[in-house]
Parts: structure tokens; C-alpha cells; sequence
């Protein structure tokens, strides 16, 4: 299971020869190894300009260098099961949760963008549905968590199921002020009948929330 890769997207932007020199690269070499792999893909292979969910036959336009170098891994995958899935979290390592619990307890406020839509996916569902996506045919598969939402309103829910007092601001893309192009929508799911499916994306928050509050 191949998942590591450059994600820090902005970065890329600034260096994309760098992140190709991660991502793609990278994931040549462990093709290489001969083995059939699973490479873990993203949503920012879409330019986001659907506005309905996107499945595996929509063809691909990455707007961003990360989304490019992603788009030009998967083409490196000749044998194995390449998962495109999106807005990933858990409770280990930097990620919007996380990010979003630290404010919280910091802050009574934080800007968050309105104009971007995806379905926030939670690792121990995705480890899951790709544990049962290995029993079957290989090639491209869309796996992200039921619902869809902004990143202002995952922000919001995150605060409710924490019991933390942080207004969220809604802002803009534009306001934000990325380097990196982001895609307006970047729903996906899968039009494959067989594909394993993932529960909503609110179940996962709870359960990483739940898993946090243990550790």
C-alpha cells in the first residue's frame, strides 16, 4: 500500500519539480518492487468545475502542481487498485480536525472557506473499505465518506461534536488567499456497483473525536 506522498499542496505550487520528485518518482520506485501496490490518489485531480458528484470515467484536470504530480503518479500504476479519495483525517498527523480542535481551545474565532465542497473522509473508514477493495478487480476506484459539506461547515460540526465555543467566519477561496488553485466541488464516489462504500462523513468525525478523547 503505497500512501506516502508530498501533500502540503501550496508547497508544491512553490516547487512542483520537488513534489514531482515525491509523488511521482516515488511512486515509480515502488512500482518498480514488482508487487501489485495500492496507490491512494486525491480528489484535486478534478478542476472542480462539476457540480455534481465525480466517479471514475469523469475525465481528469488537475488545476494545482500537487494535482498534476498525483494524476501523473496514477499513470505509473500498471497492476494494483489506484483509490482516489478526498479531505482525509484521523487522529494522528497534521490535518484539518486536529488543526481545528488546537484552534478551538485557543481561540473564540477562526476564518474558514464557504466556497469549497467535498466529503471529508475519515482513515480508519477508508482503511476499512480499502481492506475489502483488495478482493476485487483492480484499476480505478473512487472511495470517500458519504454527505458532502464546505470546510466551513465540517469546521462548525467539529466545534458542536467537541463541545468547543469557536465562531466560525465564512470566507472566501479567494479571501483566503492560497497559492495553490483548490477545486470548487470534489465530491466523489464511485459508479462501480461492487465498490465498498464509506459511512457518512459526520459518523467519522465522531468516531476520530471518540478515538482522540481515548488516547
Amino acid at each position: 500500500m503505497h500512501a506516502a506522498a508530498w501533500t502540503d499542496v501550496d508547497g508544491a505550487e512553490a516547487d512542483p519539480n520537488a513534489a514531482r520528485g515525491v509523488n511521482v518518482e516515488g511512486t515509480r520506485n515502488v512500482i518498480a518492487i514488482g508487487a501489485p501496490v495500492v496507490f491512494f490518489s486525491s480528489d484535486y485531480v478534478f478542476d472542480g468545475r462539476k457540480r455534481k458528484p465525480y466517479v471514475e470515467s469523469d475525465e481528469p484536470n488537475p488545476q494545482s502542481a500537487y494535482g498534476r504530480t498525483k494524476l501523473e503518479s496514477e499513470r505509473e500504476v500498471r497492476e494494483g487498485w489506484i483509490v482516489r479519495t478526498s479531505w482525509l483525517f484521523g487522529w494522528t498527523g497534521r490535518n484539518f480536525v486536529r488543526t481545528m480542535l488546537r484552534i478551538g481551545t485557543e481561540r473564540s474565532e477562526v476564518r474558514v472557506v464557504e466556497d469549497q465542497r467535498g466529503s471529508p473522509t475519515y482513515v480508519g473508514h477508508l482503511a476499512g473499505a480499502t481492506r475489502d477493495l483488495v478482493q476485487l478487480p483492480g484499476g480505478v476506484w473512487h472511495l470517500a465518506a458519504g454527505g458532502e459539506c464546505s470546510w466551513a461547515d465540517f469546521a462548525e460540526a467539529i466545534f458542536e461534536e467537541a463541545e468547543l465555543e469557536c465562531r466560525v467566519v465564512r470566507i472566501t477561496t479567494e479571501e483566503f488567499g492560497a497559492r495553490a488553485p483548490r477545486p470548487a466541488y470534489s465530491v466523489l464516489r464511485s459508479e462501480r456497483l461492487e465498490a465498498p462504500s464509506l459511512p457518512h462523513w459526520r459518523d467519522g468525525l465522531r468516531e476520530c473525536l471518540a478515538r482522540l478523547k481515548a488516547e
